[in-house]
């Protein structure tokens, strides 16, 4: 087993945890990695999607570590207080500040985790107190900070930054030679989410399954446009990488002739509800290409973490001379 000081604090196998995507990672799909050894997280998003959180708390079918992950732009204390009556082991904040709701995380029992897009984010997490902190570099699937740079060079300066604060490495992670490169630049542990949105337990439909499946890194595309379209309210320092599509070739750099346009948002936001493919945002990061077959969360885990513990056994033993 890989121990580090990530499966330490939260008594895991495995340093693995399912990145709490938003309508994708619900209850199944937590208590799936959670037994597998790792974090399983609901992916909460904000106050609006309380109805989800509520459906999803109910399909916890575990009693090992779990947490709910929220987007803490939309986030209020009721909602907050909703998780934290299920007694998850972890909270996790993402994108906004997380000063209002660390008090509250701390006084239920439950680890705070933070996930960071920049060193300023993560000076302020470590201010509030995170247990945890998670680097989110740019190669990740869904939202990521707007100058966020690649995963494999920003991991390291946060490492640095927390002087001891465990970090986890997000972004581009889908397999055991991810896990084992994060953790060789000084990460605890990986939060992995493409690759789990390709899983039998995530909240997917079968299209959007097969466009993953179908679709490579190189696919993909940091954007507002379908933000735009969908009339999210997701601020805009922190876009979107999904698989590009139609609308984003047509709209790219064309933000704010979309915004103005009522009759074509209007008709992509019906378009969006009818879910269609080419009009919906798909999530993806870049290491979407090593994303061959769909699998069950459980095997996702072993696979991750026995092929990280194979490479690190095999690089441990290179001679240097």
């Amino acid at each position: 087993m890989l121990r580090t000081d990530f499966t330490e604090l939260l008594a895991l196998r495995h340093p693995i945890a399912c990145a709490p995507m938003g309508g994708v990672a619900g209850g199944a799909l937590a208590s799936a990695v959670a037994e597998a050894g790792g974090l399983g997280m609901i992916g909460a998003g904000t106050s609006a999607d309380r109805d989800f959180l509520e459906h999803e708390l109910g399909l916890i079918n575990t009693e090992k570590p779990w947490g709910v992950g929220f987007l803490t732009w939309g986030l209020d204390m009721p909602t907050v207080a909703t998780a934290l009556e299920s007694r998850p082991t972890a909270i996790m904040l993402s994108f906004g500040d997380p000063s209002p709701y660390a008090e509250a995380v701390h006084a239920a029992g439950a680890k705070l985790i933070i996930q960071v897009t920049d060193l300023d984010e993560a000076r302020r997490a470590l201010d509030v107190g995170a247990d945890l902190l998670v680097a989110q570099g740019g190669d990740a699937g869904g939202h990521v900070g707007r100058k966020a740079i690649g995963t494999l060079s920003f991991v390291p300066s946060v490492v640095d930054l927390a002087a001891g604060v465990p970090v986890l490495a997000a972004g581009g992670i889908a397999d055991g030679r991810g896990l084992a490169a994060v953790l060789a630049l000084g990460a605890a542990g990986a939060v992995i989410g493409t690759r789990f949105e390709a899983s039998f337990e995530a909240v997917v439909t079968a299209e959007v399954t097969k466009a993953l499946l179908d679709a490579h890194g190189a696919d993909t595309e940091r954007n507002t446009v379908l933000d735009i379209a969908r009339g999210s309210a997701w601020p805009d320092r922190y876009p979107a990488r999904t698989l590009r599509n139609t609308v984003i070739d047509r709209w790219q750099h064309r933000e704010d002739e979309l915004r103005a346009d009522t009759a074509t948002l209007a008709e992509l936001r019906a378009a969006i509800d009818r879910e269609d493919p080419d009009a919906m945002p798909i999530w993806a990061g870049q290491a979407l290409g090593l994303i061959t077959a769909v699998a069950h969360a459980d095997e996702i885990v072993h696979s991750i973490a026995a092929e990280a513990e194979r490479i690190l056994a095999r690089v441990n033993g290179f001679r240097v001379e």
